[in-house]
């Protein structure tokens, strides 16, 4: 159905038809994503090392289990060129396709119902994760037991409860060992920033100590009712942890706590009121003043660099400069449905540098090191015809082209 004739046609509907239409379109969406998933198992088939025509050796070196140990292997990076055409990454495809190896070889039952329509594929690919660590016939006993309540008929966070503790059952030895390394994996670190200029800090320790931690941090925010006479609970919380951490700290929250040596990266125009705060997203100019006032112990301002002028050297080496003026052209990986946008990144010589590829700004591109990999080995083709513009050639023919508002596959005449 055609999208302009599907919005009449639900202008003309009543509440039952709309309630009938949006049924079967649920439906179709299981069924399209039950489709997917078979589709994954038999990319892997088809990408086994052993069934790769005589001479060719992309990825058959590396090839490892598609799934779990123990399950047939696939070439290192067939799940590239699959997930592109499902608009997603190939860390993404290689997890699918992991799930649809498992489900077929070491859960048959969420297997045969996710073929018959009887299993959401959601459900089977969060139990083969679940038990992608278990022996062959520990995820069988998972299997059984959970094949019957797979199809949706419980609340997500309930089905994922009931897998957790049949997957303990099934194997104490494992729960144990997952405590254990539980008990050793404790941080405190600064999690993905979020939006508006607020952080988030993660603590991770032994229940004993994060309550007593709490307690503590209560005692002393009620400290400071008196002096905080019109700050909320949260306000008193945060202040205490402040003070706690680093004694200097203001506890006016129009002034802010001490100003320590960090390193922000911001980007402004002149003629805009937001700037961007690199790693974290867009902030106003006013929150820029304040984090200057109040914050900052200093500020640098980097000379403007001109983008719509390329630059170049004349060595395979990138200096600061030209790498500084790559990521400003591309602020993340520009291979096809990527997600990473760290500066911790290869740039890659898009025509290599040894056939006679320049350095230089047009022929540059950050990729991850995986992506680079499949790029070198896997018989992907790119080009950028201008700065920013990224075009891909799967091995299949497919096009895409990547720029700063994202990734879409094209046709190329």
């Amino acid at each position: 159905m055609a999208t302009q004739d599907r919005h009449h046609q639900l202008a003309d509907m009543s509440a039952d038809a709309v309630l009938s239409f949006v049924e079967d379109q649920h439906a179709a969406r299981q069924s399209a994503e039950r489709a997917i998933l078979e589709a994954a198992y038999q990319w892997a088939v088809l990408h086994s090392p052993d069934a790769l025509p005589p001479g060719d050796k992309r990825g058959r070196e590396r090839a490892k289990p598609a799934g779990a140990a123990g399950t047939p292997r696939i070439t290192e990076h067939a799940a590239a060129t699959f997930g592109a055409r499902i608009q997603t990454s190939p860390y993404g495809a290689k997890k699918l396709i992991a799930d649809a190896v498992d489900l077929h070889h070491r859960l048959p039952k969420l297997w045969a119902g996710v073929k018959a329509g009887q299993v959401r594929s959601t459900h089977a690919r969060h139990v083969a994760d679940a038990t992608r660590e278990l022996t062959a016939d520990e995820a069988a006993w998972v299997d059984a037991e959970v094949v019957e309540i797979a199809d949706g008929r419980l609340a997500w966070s309930r089905f994922e409860a009931i897998v957790e503790g049949k997957v303990a059952a099934a194997s104490p030895e494992f729960a144990k060992a997952k405590e254990e390394a539980a008990a050793k994996d404790t941080f405190i670190r600064r999690s993905r920033v979020d939006k508006h200029g607020i952080m988030t800090m993660t603590i991770r320790d032994h229940a004993a100590v994060i309550l007593g931690s709490e307690a503590g941090l209560d005692a002393t925010a009620d400290g400071l009712k008196d002096q905080m006479p019109d700050a909320t609970k949260q306000q008193r919380r945060l202040a205490a942890f402040a003070l706690l951490t680093n004694p200097g700290s203001h506890l006016d929250l129009t002034v802010g706590p001490v100003k320590p040596k960090v390193l922000i990266r911001l980007h402004c125009t002149p003629d805009s009121a937001i700037a961007r705060m690199e790693g974290h997203g867009p902030v106003t100019t006013a929150y820029v003043r304040h984090l200057v006032d109040h914050y900052a112990s200093g500020v640098k301002v980097q000379p403007v660099i001109n983008l719509n002028q390329g630059a170049s050297v004349d060595a395979y080496e990138i200096p600061h400069k030209l790498r500084e003026a790559v990521h400003l052209i591309h602020p993340g990986d520009t291979f096809p449905y990527a997600a990473n946008l760290s500066r911790q990144v290869d740039l890659d010589h898009q025509i290599p540098y040894a056939e006679g590829g320049p350095t230089s700004t047009d022929n540059l591109g950050p990729l991850t090191r995986t992506h680079h990999r499949v790029k070198t080995h896997a018989g992907w083709q790119v080009r950028q015809p201008f700065p920013g513009i990224v075009i891909w050639r799967d091995p299949h023919g497919a096009h895409y082209l990547v720029d700063q508002t994202g990734t879409r596959k094209v046709t190329v005449a």
